[in-house]
């Protein structure tokens, strides 16, 4: 049981340290927003980004793996061969995730298209390095620091509250926002286009300044337009690019 809650708290770490990871990367140094304004990164509604999350966990199981089976005699061969395999496999989960959305929700949810050797959009080598320097981040500071705090936070009762909590709000964050997600793939289907969802957000955020409508960090769809009205007229841009 201990062992499930430590996976669920570094589940929940990591989608919120990603989350904050992905706000200033995308305010201060995104392509995509040349307004640098604020912009709720993800596909959900609240503070938390879900592949980050995940990525932690098979971090945290990879390196608990191969330091308990070590497949060299040698310290530094086994730490090489940890940050290679944590940057091959946080590069196959950002593949698969990708993957997922634009195939069978017609939504991409990030766009590597104007990087250099990028496969599809999807994955590319500038981020696969941002994935080894967050790995080497979790092995040399979160694994020989902070693993012994959350053992002992996962033995307390308070901690297994906290973490339900946590988890009951994000499962209803992921309810809500998969049923925007299949709007969308309705719309796209129809329209046969795909929808970049950074771009939408920014589409609608112009649309509520064009309104004179107030800006919503959390509720980046919502505005006097319904989601397909704000959708007819973010293709209509596109169309016209």
């Amino acid at each position: 049981m201990n062992y499930l809650l430590i996976l669920a708290f570094l589940f929940f770490i990591g989608c919120i340290v990603g989350w904050c990871i992905e706000l200033f990367y995308r305010r201060y140094f995104s392509k995509n927003n040349p307004d640098r304004k604020w912009i709720n990164p993800g596909f959900l509604t609240g503070p938390w980004l879900p592949i980050y999350g995940f990525g932690l966990c098979l971090m945290y199981l990879i390196s608990g793996l191969i330091m308990g089976h070590p497949i060299s005699g040698n310290n530094i061969v086994n730490t090489i061969l940890i940050l290679l395999i944590m940057t091959l496999v946080m590069t196959l989960i950002e593949l698969v995730a990708g993957y997922i959305f634009v195939h069978f929700f017609n939504v991409r949810l990030w766009d590597y298209s104007g990087e250099k050797m990028n496969f599809k959009g999807l994955v590319c080598p500038k981020f696969s390095l941002f994935w080894g320097l967050l790995g080497c981040a979790y092995y040399f500071i979160i694994n020989p620091y902070v693993l012994d705090g959350i053992i002992w936070l996962s033995q307390h009762l308070t901690f297994s509250f906290f973490i339900g909590a946590f988890f009951g709000v994000f499962g209803v964050d992921v309810f809500h926002s998969f049923r925007l997600i299949t709007k969308m793939r309705a719309f796209a289907e129809e329209k046969e286009i795909k929808i970049h969802y950074e771009e939408f957000k920014a589409a609608v955020a112009r649309q509520r300044e064009e309104r004179r409508e107030r800006a919503r960090f959390l509720y980046p769809f919502k505005s006097g337009l319904t989601l397909r009205e704000s959708l007819e007229q973010y293709a209509q841009k596109r169309r016209e690019k």
